[in-house]
């Protein structure tokens, strides 16, 4: 049991009887504002501030950062009621992470900080070698930027750090989207090595941080599949799953995505691989290049799917499982008798189960029967809090198809 309540530097807020404080003993991360004792203090309490959380029965949880605006209206910081989340607490965290990832990996580029699975909720930190970008998605960051930055430099010695203010979650949290350099100088997209192949990651102009590091080790099993094959990549971003695919010894590989300047990146990393003259790129919506490429007859023996999130919520689910299963058919209809399909989601919302059942209703819909040989997450720089199914957010599904 919870030692009983003792002096506190933080305004305390409580939890309502009916409120389940042994799954936040067990680590649950966050508090909804139903479970939350809402009185006048409480509302006062400004967004991004700190508070000592206590039970319905006045014993300590731990030190939560507040934002009565938010869905997610506490986040747990530290289980020490007294802990106090200075300069020294960044250091300590980010040091923990720091050291997973030097294990893990020989150069410097991977995801340093992965919110709540590094103990950080909110917050989002990628490295490009002495460059780090920084995505503070929570009310409390914003609120201790300086400290955070300062202990970032001291651990990492980085040079460069570039805040991305972009994003869904920033707006839910009622904060800004502006988007700065805070110290150091970038100079165009970064060069980053992985697999074999060479990606740009635009990290000012770039989605998210530049560049999607979750998708290392699904990238890696897919160059597996692609010796001497014609490989399809929609939804390709940077070229991510189709440059993997030619370091991997594919025939060629043909891009797609909406987005011009990501598939200029691309065509940068296919020249600096040497394979650009197997390399090609298609910008326009990717359902309707699927349709052309299929009247066309187009039949590709890898054909990799990887859309952004159609399920970002709850409320949004079936609308994406309709869509995922849509992409499913139309690529199953691209992909060659004996081919490979691979597809995926980052959507949290929709959980591995849903999502193979919507790609399988697809590729039955396509006419194709399936062997499932794989199924792949985020690596190991992207761990998943013990107590948080949101963590896990990235399913991706390989199939062999008749």
């Amino acid at each position: 049991m919870t030692a009983p309540s003792t002096p506190s530097a933080y305004p305390i807020v409580r939890l309502k009887p009916k409120a389940d404080a042994s799954r936040i003993r067990a680590g649950q991360p966050w508090v909804y504002a139903d479970d939350v004792v809402t009185d006048r203090r409480t509302k006062k309490i400004a967004a991004g501030k700190l508070a000592l959380l206590q039970d319905a029965g006045r014993e300590n949880i731990g030190v939560v950062a507040v934002n009565g605006a938010s869905k997610i209206m506490l986040r747990i910081l530290d289980r020490d009621p007294v802990a106090q989340i200075d300069q020294a607490w960044f250091e300590a965290k980010l040091s923990g992470a720091h050291e997973l990832r030097a294990r893990l990996y020989d150069a410097r580029f991977y995801r340093l900080v992965h919110a709540e699975g590094d103990g950080l909720p909110g917050l989002i930190i990628d490295r490009f070698g002495e460059t780090c970008v920084v995505q503070p998605n929570a009310a409390w960051l914003e609120a201790r930027l300086d400290e955070l930055f300062a202990a970032l430099k001291k651990i990492t010695g980085v040079e460069c750090i570039y805040k991305s203010a972009s994003g869904r979650t920033r707006e839910l949290e009622g904060l800004d989207t502006e988007s700065k350099l805070i110290c150091g100088t970038l100079d165009g997209p970064i060069k980053v090595a992985m697999n074999g192949a060479t990606y740009l990651a635009d990290i000012a102009g770039g989605q998210k941080t530049g560049l999607f590091y979750d998708q290392r080790p699904n990238h890696a099993f897919a160059a597996r599949l692609a010796k001497d094959a014609r490989v399809l990549d929609v939804f390709s971003h940077v070229g991510g799953f189709g440059l993997a695919a030619l370091a991997g010894g594919a025939a060629s590989a043909l891009a797609v995505d909406g987005s011009e300047p990501a598939l200029t990146l691309a065509r940068q990393g296919a020249e600096d691989m040497g394979v650009a003259d197997r390399f090609d790129t298609k910008k326009g919506d990717a359902f309707k290049v699927m349709e052309s490429l299929q009247v066309e007859g187009q039949a590709f023996d890898l054909v990799i799917a990887d859309p952004p999130a159609f399920a970002p919520s709850k409320k949004a689910l079936q609308n994406g499982l309709t869509a995922y299963s849509r992409v499913a058919a139309q690529a199953a209809r691209l992909t060659e008798r004996g081919g490979y399909l691979v597809l995926c989601s980052c959507s949290h919302a929709a959980d591995l189960g849903r999502f193979r059942a919507a790609c399988l209703r697809g590729i039955n819909r396509a006419g194709r029967r399936a062997q499932l040989l794989y199924t792949g997450g985020a690596g190991p720089d992207h761990p998943m809090h013990e107590a948080l199914v949101e963590s896990g957010y990235l399913k991706s599904l390989f199939f062999r198809l008749d």
